[in-house]
């Protein structure tokens, strides 16, 4: 499997973690927010091979105690348990970004005790999902399917949604909070604009229109938290 970024350390992407981020390529969604378009449509080279990930975990074994999966979309990977096997094989414990769209995949990572932490994208309300992601229509079943296994299963989780102010009013939150209710927690992240965001003229809430977003979720999730506010 080829690796199209690393981030060597990160206090962020894990949490309770001192990890490293490890960035596949590839990604079945085309939302037009995304940071990291140039890894969804191809255009980023790769960074390094497989081999070359395990010498550098390595070296930072007893300095790092995780490893952040993320994209892209790792989940396209059919060779991704394997990764993740081999990462815990070394005494690191695994998170895994996804978009929920896999569940078969998803399913045997979760049997089998590959990852430890698994943070799932909600990208929207049901009747703009499609949108959201950048397809004419998405059939939404598959990520529904994964959202349970997770809320059914024993592996910790979180659930997370991007906040657009051009995508993103009150009553989508209603929603989300409806599709998600009961979950363990779930965070709204305040979208930032980069030069590899692939359309422009898209800007963040306010942050009174994040609590308010917070709050209505609250009814359904009452651990639902901002993140990379203020």
């Amino acid at each position: 499997m080829k690796i199209h970024g690393l981030q060597k350390m990160t206090l962020l992407d894990f949490p309770g973690r001192v990890a490293c981020t490890v960035f596949l390529g590839q990604c079945d969604f085309r939302c037009p927010f995304c940071h990291n378009f140039e890894l969804v449509d191809g255009s980023a080279p790769a960074l390094m091979e497989e081999e070359q990930l395990f010498d550098f975990l390595k070296k930072r074994q007893g300095l790092l105690d995780g490893v952040a999966v993320t994209g892209g979309e790792p989940c396209l990977h059919k060779d991704l348990p394997d990764l993740l096997a081999r990462i815990r094989a070394m005494g690191y414990a695994v998170k895994l970004d996804t978009n929920g769209n896999h569940p078969e995949l998803l399913r045997r990572i979760l049997n089998e005790k590959l990852a430890d932490y698994v943070a799932v994208d909600i990208k929207n309300s049901p009747a703009k999902y499609a949108l959201t992601i950048g397809r004419s229509e998405f059939d939404l079943s598959r990520v529904l399917e994964s959202v349970s296994m997770l809320m059914n299963g024993d592996t910790d989780y979180e659930f997370r949604t991007t906040v657009v102010r051009e995508f993103h009013e009150d009553e989508d939150f209603e929603e989300i909070g409806k599709m998600i209710a009961g979950a363990r927690r779930y965070f709204l992240q305040c979208f930032t604009d980069r030069d590899s965001v692939p359309y422009g003229n898209l800007h963040a809430p306010s942050p009174q229109d994040l609590e308010r977003y917070a709050s209505i979720v609250r009814a359904y999730v009452p651990d639902t938290r901002l993140r990379g506010v203020g």
